[in-house]
């Protein structure tokens, strides 16, 4: 897998109150593409970040159906997974990459 496919497999970190809970229990929260499946984002996040992951799981969100001036939307499903991290290894989101 090339550079650039990685980066259209994880699109970007999350950074909320509970995934940076689950960063002192070692595991990253990245949106990823919908289409994603699990072996393609650990290969991904191992090339990006130059890590061992242990384990990933993954949700897909539902969009929500909003309205914006009397109109009915959907917003698009969102597809997160939560990386599990080895022992020892770690990743600072804050860095950027």
């Amino acid at each position: 897998m090339n550079k650039l496919a990685a980066y259209d497999i994880i699109r970007n970190p999350v950074v909320t109150e509970k995934s940076t809970m689950a960063s002192e229990a070692n595991q990253v929260v990245f949106d990823v593409a919908i289409d994603a499946n699990k072996t393609d984002i650990k290969t991904a996040v191992e090339q990006l970040f130059s890590v061992k992951v242990k384990a990933v799981n993954t949700l897909v969100r539902k969009g929500k159906v909003k309205r914006f001036r009397g109109r009915v939307g959907v917003r698009n499903d969102v597809k997160k997974a939560v990386v599990t991290l080895v022992d020892g290894q770690s990743i600072d989101i804050s860095t950027g990459l």
